[in-house]
């Protein structure tokens, strides 16, 4: 602006001066010839000559004027264009939520936008002015290799700058970033500028990785998977568009000769084609569905397949893919096959064992109770020969422990026959006081202390004559297994626990060797001394009566200091 007023000035005195020659000069011609008006001439000279300048000062004002407005205008233009692409600027800025920094490489000078607080976290006198806070913020493993691309596309080495990195938070977290910059030159070329935008793609970086990781379990996967489409033109199951390996070793087809093709191959004259139409009316419907059927291999052979179809939606909620999990179940349906088989032998062996226990029961019965008949018979008789009266007591004890062995194997047998038993409320003493006149004979002959302590639980919900049963042989082995060192003592208690009932027999008779015998010691036939009226049956009658009853036996025993065995049931 001053170098246009020095401009007008200049023009103006010019040409004043020279109006002002010219005017004179006129002039000077008139009043030699009239000396008489010069006064008049020379007034009308000033006159003339400041109009003259008035006009020419006007038009070179006005002309100014011109100029200046056009130049407004052009300012005006340029500034609302600034303001705009300001405005433009920001709302780029705030929708792709990026961080626009603004690097003045002479000076080093950096600027921010308030992304830097907006997406890291940072407060604004927190952020720094210069390059160095930048590259202080990038994470150490990313920083050499960032460095190296940037430096080498300022020296313009490379054609473009783009790299990700990790970028510190405020909180000294760091996040995934995508980062692009342009150069701004001088006139000879060299970088004075560079302008960057920084994006946020942590969670996509997530995502990779995420991806990474299904891709890894799908392609490792030991159960074979395939992916198909959704289009249901040309065939009732969508072509497949993958496979991993596992379905290559499974069905025998490479990805390349499955892929574009349907899932219909695999069905042949013997699948089930009620699975089949389950899973087309699933796939119509859009829904999830499981299917077992006989597939059929590339080379022709049968195999049993556990076939899934799940329905995968994209983020619009949209049907996109079906994803499906395939596993050969061959060897489990064969399993099952011999399992079916092997439990209807098992059943049948069971039936002609029952049908056997009865049959021999009961045809030794007869002979038995003919000998004991006999055997009553000849001790009414006088025999002089010891030897043949040994034979004939020796015959009638072994006639008698022959005779309990059927009753017990016939009790066994009914239990284990009997699905369900009658129960009813009985009171313990009574069945106690029961077994006790039943052994009054022992109790006599041996006198053992006993301690008796049923008063917390009178009544149960149980078996009455599984329970006599019980303790009786429990009473009666206590008795049998007697230390002859000792008087024997048996504490037989009750007592209630929440809602069960625990019934305790406690001895201090020979004891057992749990460390040789506890698998044992409730098997059949097994026994663990050599007493003479050992039959081995007596616990596992105990044991099939207790359960019998939905209970539970426990035992723990030392050798010479006796036995204790716990009997738990539900109080109901």
């Amino acid at each position: 602006m001053k170098n246009n007023s020095n401009k007008i000035t200049l023009l103006y005195v010019i040409i004043l001066m020279f109006v002002a020659v010219i005017g004179h000069q006129l002039f000077l011609n008139y009043t030699t010839d009239n000396p008489e008006n010069v006064s008049f001439y020379f007034y009308i000279r000033d006159f003339i000559f400041i109009v003259i300048s008035g006009i020419i000062l006007k038009i070179i004002l006005q002309r100014n004027e011109e100029d200046n407005q056009s130049v407004f205008e052009k300012l005006q233009i340029t500034n609302n264009e600034i303001l705009e692409s300001n405005e433009r600027y920001d709302i780029v800025a705030k929708a792709t939520s990026d961080t626009i920094w603004d690097w003045k490489i002479e000076d080093d000078s950096f600027l921010w936008n308030k992304g830097i607080q907006g997406v890291f976290g940072y407060k604004k006198e927190d952020v720094g002015k210069t390059s160095k806070w930048w590259f202080e913020r990038i994470h150490p493993e990313d920083s050499l290799k960032m460095s190296v691309k940037l430096y080498s596309f300022l020296e313009q080495k490379t054609e473009k700058w783009q790299d990700e990195y990790r970028f510190q938070c405020a909180d000294g977290s760091y996040k995934y970033v995508f980062d692009r910059g342009f150069l701004v030159k001088d006139k000879e070329g060299k970088p004075i500028r560079m302008i960057g935008a920084i994006q946020d793609i942590t969670k996509q970086k997530e995502e990779e990785q995420r991806l990474r990781l299904l891709e890894t379990v799908i392609t490792q996967s030991k159960d074979a998977v395939m992916i198909t489409g959704i289009d249901t033109t040309d065939n009732v199951i969508p072509n497949i568009i993958f496979v991993n390996s596992a379905f290559t070793d499974m069905t025998g087809y490479q990805s390349g000769e499955i892929v574009g093709h349907s899932p219909e191959l695999l069905f042949g004259p013997k699948s089930d084609f009620l699975e089949f139409d389950k899973l087309k009316t699933a796939i119509q419907a859009y829904k999830e569905c499981f299917v077992e059927t006989i597939a059929y291999k590339k080379n022709g052979d049968e195999f049993w397949i556990n076939f899934s179809m799940i329905p995968v939606t994209n983020k619009d909620g949209e049907h996109s893919h079906w994803i499906s999990i395939q596993r050969d179940v061959t060897e489990e349906k064969n399993k099952v096959k011999e399992r079916e088989q092997l439990i209807r032998e098992l059943t049948q062996n069971n039936k002609d064992l029952k049908q056997f226990s009865y049959i021999t029961s009961h045809n030794l019965r007869a002979p038995l109770s003919n000998l004991t008949g006999l055997l009553n018979l000849v001790e009414d008789m006088s025999i002089e020969d010891p030897e043949l009266k040994e034979i004939i007591a020796g015959f009638s004890k072994s006639t008698h422990l022959l005779n309990e062995t059927i009753n017990d194997l016939v009790k066994v047998v009914i239990i284990k026959d009997s699905p369900s038993i009658q129960k009813e409320k009985v009171l313990i003493k009574e069945i106690f006081e029961n077994v006790f006149n039943q052994l009054s004979f022992l109790i006599g002959l041996h006198k053992p202390i006993l301690k008796i302590d049923l008063e917390e639980v009178s009544i149960l919900n149980i078996n009455k004559s599984y329970l006599e049963s019980i303790f009786l042989n429990l009473l009666t082995n206590a008795i049998k297994y007697r230390s002859e060192n000792k008087q024997l003592r048996v504490n037989i208690s009750s007592k209630v626990v929440d809602d069960n009932l625990i019934l305790t027999f406690k001895d201090n008779g020979i004891g057992i060797d749990l460390a040789r015998n506890k698998d044992k010691i409730f098997g059949l036939y097994q026994r663990f001394h050599n007493h003479p009226d050992s039959k081995g049956l007596g616990l596992y009658l105990v044991k099939s009566q207790v359960e019998a009853m939905g209970g539970t036996i426990d035992v723990s025993s030392v050798v010479g200091k006796g036995t204790t065995f716990t009997i738990t049931f539900k109080n109901q």
